[in-house]
């Protein structure tokens, strides 16, 4: 112990002071915000969005986007997809693929032109763009033509068509950048365990032969030998094909000793009424979707499509007892999926409502030229699709 000299300032130990009234204390104490407990919460395990509810939010948009063709409508459904993908992506390789269903769109609308430009358009237009030498075709080629007269009413009708495809790639590459396919299917039912396993091992197993592939590549060019042309790459793939196959037997023998692939035994009745229920209910599901995809079907579109979705999930849900398994830390539904659900409903719901009454608000004429509009209820009701951006967990910060 060392002697404190007279008259030397107290020395103090490193602990905090017992006021409450000191500036040092209030300065450490953490101020509480009000407005912060309204906000979201950073995104971890246990609260995270489920899968499914970012799925059925982008089905969504994308039926609304099948219900119009007005260009300044789907603008501004890009724009609330896109908000919410940079608003909640995390940096996982799978939230990347946004990007690319951009550039897949564009190739898409620009492909539509070019068709358009080259096989011509059944819209009758008098305003003549250009003209390109026209292709004589025989008799049995009827209705068919290659060149001839390009009109802007049929660029046009053919960019408004194109557009509408455009988004409807833009809604699903949504999904698939804010949704985890690992945690997508292992929420799958029990009835198609097996496809979500398979899919799940081969989701895994693409990176391994990417790397492989990648060095591979490395090592034949540090030894001087060519990495292009056909022998190259039956030098590579071979050693790649050698791997994933040895891997693949490795895994089936760790799921065989762990128990994969072994069922229950249902009766008879129960297997036959889950297929009855399971196809008769995915046919009612592709009937209702045609019928609220197609513009004179939305009477009896979403009658069936409900009746279709019931019977399919009393299927699944039978079909599921055959399956002995148990889940680990399974996805909960929490408030905020129903929210981020609901909006996605919200927007497709308001516009079939919207093309019940208003129907020249959402489809437009090429026929006589006219200038888009914006109408301003269709426009409010999208965007109750940017909810998700405000109420899902804020992914974490990268660290640097």
């Amino acid at each position: 112990m060392f002697a404190q000299e007279p008259g030397a300032p107290a020395r103090t130990t490193g602990r905090p002071a017992r006021e409450t009234g000191t500036p040092a204390r209030e300065a450490a104490a953490p101020r509480r915000r009000p407005s912060r407990r309204l906000a979201a919460p950073e995104a971890s395990r246990s609260n995270a969005v489920h899968p499914g509810a970012w799925w059925l939010w982008a089905l969504g948009l994308a039926t609304a986007a099948s219900r119009t063709n007005n260009p300044l409508l789907l603008g501004l459904l890009v724009g609330v997809a896109g908000y919410v993908v940079a608003a909640r992506k995390t940096d996982a390789p799978w939230a990347r693929s946004y990007t690319a269903f951009i550039k897949i769109g564009l190739f898409v609308v620009g492909i539509r032109l070019a068709f358009n430009v080259v096989l011509g358009s059944p819209i009758p237009g008098s305003h003549t763009l250009f003209t390109l030498p026209q292709l004589p075709l025989p008799d049995w080629a009827k209705g068919i033509r290659v060149g001839g007269r390009v009109t802007a009413e049929g660029m046009l009708f053919a960019l408004y068509d194109g557009a509408r495809l455009a988004t409807l790639l833009i809604c699903v590459g949504a999904a698939n950048a804010l949704a985890n396919p690992a945690r997508l299917l292992k929420s799958l039912p029990g009835a198609l365990y097996e496809a979500g396993v398979a899919v799940v091992v081969a989701m895994t197993f693409a990176p391994n032969m990417v790397a492989d592939v990648v060095r591979l590549r490395t090592a034949r060019r540090l030894r001087g030998r060519p990495t292009g042309g056909l022998r190259a790459i039956a030098q590579i793939g071979l050693p790649v094909l050698e791997g994933a196959l040895e891997r693949s037997v490795a895994v089936a023998a760790s799921m065989d000793a762990r128990g994969y692939g072994r069922t229950a035994q249902v009766p008879a009745p129960v297997r036959l009424t889950t297929t009855v229920l399971t196809l008769g209910g995915l046919l009612g599901v592709c009937a209702g979707t045609y019928g609220l995809l197609a513009s004179e079907g939305a009477g009896y579109g979403l009658p069936v499509l409900a009746g279709g979705v019931l019977a399919s999930l009393a299927g699944l849900r039978l079909g599921g007892r055959r399956q002995l398994r148990t889940r680990y830390r399974p996805d909960r539904w929490g408030v905020r999926s129903w929210l981020v659900a609901g909006s996605g409903v919200a927007v497709a719901a308001l516009l079939l409502w919207t093309g019940t009454y208003a129907p020249e608000a959402l489809t437009l004429g090429v026929v006589p030229l006219v200038a888009p509009s914006l109408p301003l209820w269709p426009a409010l009701s999208l965007l109750a699709g940017l909810l998700p951006a405000f109420v899902a967990p804020v992914p974490p910060k990268e660290s640097p």
